[in-house]
């Protein structure tokens, strides 16, 4: 019996932790054009708030109106863990998207937008 309550709550940990996200090598080595200033910030803020703060929330700490909804979890943004991440990754996984993370290459179809919104995501760092 007590196996069997190990086993489920093994599962369930293992079920609510994010899945890996792989990113091509390539994807992962591009690096940022823009340049970190307040008003790439701003504009990446900006964009943010119109396309992203209903999931991963104002701050990106995951706790958008809508991120309860989700399937996937949506993490938080100013973790060490988020911000290790390259920034040509941050700027793969937002033009493909997966799951519940919808693909921006049609809705933002400016890369200099898409590279703005990873210099924001870095300014949500701890």
């Amino acid at each position: 019996m007590s196996f069997a309550v190990l086993f489920i709550t093994v599962s369930n940990v293992n079920f609510f932790q994010a899945k890996p996200w792989p990113v091509p090598d390539k994807a992962n080595k591009t690096v940022n054009p823009i340049k970190s200033s307040a008003a790439s910030i701003a504009d990446g803020k900006t964009l943010w708030i119109q396309h992203c703060a209903s999931c991963h929330g104002k701050t990106g700490l995951g706790d958008g109106k809508k991120a309860a909804q989700l399937e996937t979890p949506v993490g938080d943004f100013s973790a060490a863990a988020f911000q290790k991440q390259s920034d040509g990754s941050l700027f793969y996984k937002v033009v493909e998207g997966r799951d519940d993370m919808p693909a921006f290459k049609k809705k933002l179809p400016e890369q200099e937008d898409i590279w703005n919104l990873v210099v924001f995501m870095r300014s949500l760092k701890k």
